[in-house]
């Protein structure tokens, strides 16, 4: 049986869905373990890397995440028959999607990818993938986590990555550099990215002059229809007659280097930015508020492990909830200002806040094979705190969502959590500057059961309601709510 066959019955082993394309090598769970099991050819090339100069430092520096062998004894006879060797990473504490990161964040993670390419070349290494999903984030600080991507560099071959990283991370950087496009929609529609033939129809007219198209797009899609009928091995013989070395690759790497460090698509400043002058609350508001959320953090004796800020705008509650918790998801859907927290956190050397972008009315679903391949939002948010501040009036005013649903929803985050889980929600009153202002874009009466009552029986439905204050402005009421078992 191969490795990718694997069987799982009754080992208590659970294979992680995305790792299937490299028969070779294959991530999976074990009593909360990361671990990858490595066919004998993956064995290999991991005691040469294992062995190097240049590896050892990626690992300390925390560049590519934490691995180690482990003894294949203990684990389940499942594992122990179709793997020469098993390692064990650092479980990351939040995945991600390139689709749900800032600009910033995916322009950050390519040039991380390319400087550990750069440092894998001269010492006799290539990595097989290009991909973004290779990246993850310790908070605002990308790391690399595909450990069997690495494998010795052939003379005379290009890089394999290569054409994942175009239409993973540099084509998408470039729609939105060149373009003004966001491109997480063109990551979310299609798992292995953008096609150089799509990008080549994109940038015509004057647009092929933009920094990079000639030779990644024009030339990339035109070499990719040459060998259209050729097999991989007959192009790579091609390339190595015509005297393609490794020093090309190394020369391509720092090209790419440059050209992604030129690329600025940072998106415009935009309402969200300007919250804190044209929000309805006052000082006494915001000072009641904090003391509340940091209260409902602390107050049932269990630290939370992870914690999701649901529209999170500039972050200030996800910093507090930092100091009361192990990790925070800070999740805000407006471009400008998940890129400006960004940012500021990476400034700050922050890792244990991570900003993601993502529409808490539309979320990232299922995707890939099976539309398994890259878990939905909500299979991956298992909290042990969630705050919704501010944010259940844009679900049900602005986005039509019923006050039900979105109850259910955000209780649901956090039901897996046991006795420790809890809910911190924000009301805002119909009656509230900020819903009126949406409310004023709605027929009258559309919205009949946005009431304070409404919400509160809802809630009491799921949760015990454990706190519960109103702001002194009169028009907002927060609440902390423990699921019911």
């Amino acid at each position: 049986m191969s490795p990718s066959r694997l069987s799982l019955t009754d080992t208590g082993l659970r294979t992680e869905a995305g790792s299937f394309r490299d028969p070779g090598n294959r991530v999976f769970y074990l009593d909360g373990q990361v671990l990858r099991g490595l066919d004998r050819r993956a064995t290999e090339d991991w005691h040469a890397l294992a062995a190097s100069d240049f590896f050892p430092p990626l690992l300390t520096s925390g560049k590519v995440c934490g691995t180690e062998p482990v003894d294949r004894d203990p684990l389940p006879e499942a594992a122990r028959d179709h793997w020469d060797t098993v390692l064990r990473h650092e479980r990351i504490p939040f995945v991600s999607y390139p689709y749900e990161w800032s600009f910033g964040m995916l322009r950050d993670a390519a040039l991380l990818h390319l400087e550990i390419l750069a440092a894998a070349l001269p010492a006799g290494f290539s990595t097989k993938d290009g991909s973004a999903y290779n990246l993850q984030w310790r908070g605002a600080t990308p790391v690399f986590i595909d450990i069997g991507s690495f494998e010795p560099a052939r003379e005379g071959e290009p890089w394999a990555g290569y054409r994942q990283f175009c239409q993973t991370m540099l084509y998408p950087l470039m729609i939105q550099a060149h373009l003004g496009l966001d491109f997480q929609p063109w990551l979310r529609s299609r798992i292995d990215g953008v096609e150089p033939g799509q990008m080549r129809r994109l940038f015509s007219g004057t647009r092929r002059f933009a920094a990079g198209v000639f030779t990644h797009v024009r030339l990339h899609d035109a070499m990719q229809a040459r060998h259209a009928s050729t097999s991989t091995g007959a192009a790579r013989d091609e390339l190595r007659d015509a005297g393609f070395s490794r020093d090309l690759v190394q020369a391509t790497v720092r090209a790419l280097e440059r050209l992604v460090r030129r690329l600025d698509g940072a998106p415009p400043a935009s309402h969200w930015g300007r919250y804190r002058t044209t929000c309805s609350y006052s000082d006494a508001d915001r000072e009641h508020k904090e003391r509340f959320v940091e209260a409902a953090l602390t107050g049932t004796g269990s630290r939370p492990e992870l914690v999701l800020d649901l529209g999170a705008n500039d972050g200030d509650y996800s910093r507090l909830a930092a100091r009361h918790s192990a990790y925070v998801v800070a999740v805000e859907s407006d471009p400008g200002m998940v890129e400006q927290l960004y940012q500021r956190l990476r400034a700050d050397g922050e890792r244990r806040i991570m900003p993601l972008l993502l529409d808490l009315a539309d979320p990232s679903p299922g995707g890939g094979w099976r539309g398994a391949e890259r878990a939905p939002f909500a299979a991956r948010a298992d909290a042990d705190a969630v705050l919704a501040l501010a944010v259940i009036h844009h679900l049900a005013i602005g986005r039509n969502v019923p006050l039900d649903e979105i109850v259910d929803w955000l209780v649901g985050f956090v039901t897996k959590a046991g006795p420790g889980g809890r809910l911190v929600a924000e009301f805002v009153h119909p009656e509230d500057p900020m819903a009126q202002r949406l409310l004023a874009n709605k027929p009258a009466g559309l919205f009949p059961d946005y009431r304070r009552d409404e919400f509160e029986r809802l809630l009491a439905r799921r949760c015990e309601i454990i706190a519960r204050e109103e702001l002194p402005s009169g028009t907002r009421t927060l609440y902390v709510g423990v699921p019911r078992g």
